[in-house]
Parts: structure tokens; C-alpha cells; sequence
């Protein structure tokens, strides 16, 4: 089902529950049903939360389950981007616990007040996260959302990624390559950007 497309949809819009076969208003529907999960999921995890992978699983779910039958399940599909094979679905289940006990269990709850350390931490859990890239689709999204939360326990508003957008993209898929070796830094540079862009905002 995971690699199924929705018929005419030309092959641009995954199967879903909804039968939506136009690409646009697929984006529409998620976007706000992120927007949703992340006012609901700001208020349920607090500044001393552990993130648990159940708890990727459940915004995850939380967020598509109305629009795709596998939502919060990892995907059991292979799946690449650009020229770049993410990690292969089999391995999943192993990298996602090894992802909860090596990365999430030391890194949140993200009681930082540093700006540089709070980017660090932000870096390496989103670049493992996206490298594991669990689920058959939305993992940049979820990993940014889990961003946000992390970044709320560090008692940063809501953030504010247009530095990782349009002219900055080249430099975050760059970041993402570069964490394959465990190096981190380019992507913790870029959200230092995000952190010291949302804060610009909110005194705007």
C-alpha cells in the first residue's frame, strides 16, 4: 500500500483516504493539518518531556492519520531523493530505537538556554532523523516539527525556517550530506540562522 499512488494522479499523489488527486490541494490539506497537531502538540509536551520514538510515531499519526492509512507506521517501502538512498525500511525498526536511546534520550528534554548548544542539539536530531527518514512520506516536515518542540522547551517561540527555505535549501541538503559523517556543524549553523531569524521576529 506505502508505494501505491492514487489513480489519476499521474503518479504525484500517494494513495490516500481521501482520494485527493491533485498535488496542490494535497499540500493545502497538510499543511493544515500540521498546523493543527503543532498548536495541540505544543500544549501536551512540556519543558521536562522526554521525546520517545512512540511519540514521533504519534505526531506522525496525529498529523496525517486521516489522510493516509499508514500514518505512523514506518514505511516498509526503500526510498531515495536527489540521487540520495535514505536508509533501507528493514533497518528501520533497529536505527529508530538506536535513534531514541543514543540521540532523544540525551538530547531532550532540550533544557538549554544557549543559543550555539540549542542549535547543536536541534542539528543532530534532525539531520539523524531525516537520515532514518521512517516514514513513507512527511519526515522533513515531522522533523521540523519536532524542532519546534524541542526549541519550546528552550523557551524559543515557535520557529521561524525560512533560512533553511528557497535560497537556503542548497545549503541544507549540503548539511544533510555532511551529517552522514556524523558532522554535524554545517546544519547546526544553519539553525543558528533559524533560531537568531525567529528571534528577530518576535521582536518585530
Amino acid at each position: 500500500m506505502q508505494a501505491e499512488f492514487e489513480p489519476r494522479s499521474r503518479d504525484r499523489v500517494l494513495r490516500n483516504l481521501l482520494g485527493i488527486v491533485d498535488e496542490r490541494d494535497m499540500e493545502v490539506i497538510e499543511s493544515d493539518a500540521l498546523a493543527i497537531v503543532q498548536e495541540a502538540a505544543s500544549a501536551r509536551y512540556g519543558r521536562t518531556h522526554c521525546f520517545s520514538t512512540n511519540d514521533v510515531r504519534e505526531l506522525h499519526r496525529n498529523w496525517l492519520g486521516r489522510i493516509y492509512a499508514w500514518a505512523g507506521e514506518y514505511r516498509t517501502v526503500d526510498v531515495g531523493k536527489g540521487g540520495f538512498q535514505f536508509a533501507h525500511a528493514a533497518r528501520i525498526p533497529l536505527l529508530m530505537a538506536e535513534f531514541e536511546s543514543k540521540v532523544l534520550q540525551r538530547l531532550t528534554p532540550c533544557a538549554v538556554g544557549d543559543h550555539d548548544r540549542l542549535a547543536a542539539a536541534l542539528a543532530e536530531v534532525h539531520a539523524e532523523l531525516i537520515l532514518i527518514h521512517p516514514f513513507r512520506d512527511g519526515n522533513g516536515r515531522l522533523a521540523r516539527l519536532l524542532a519546534a518542540l524541542m526549541a519550546l522547551q528552550a523557551g524559543v517561540e515557535p520557529l521561524d525556517f525560512r533560512p533553511l527555505d528557497r535560497n537556503g535549501k542548497r545549503n541544507y541538503i549540503a548539511a544533510i550530506h555532511a551529517a552522514l559523517d556524523r558532522n554535524y556543524g554545517p546544519l547546526a549553523h544553519l539553525f543558528r540562522q533559524v533560531i537568531d531569524e525567529t528571534d528577530a521576529s518576535s521582536r518585530r
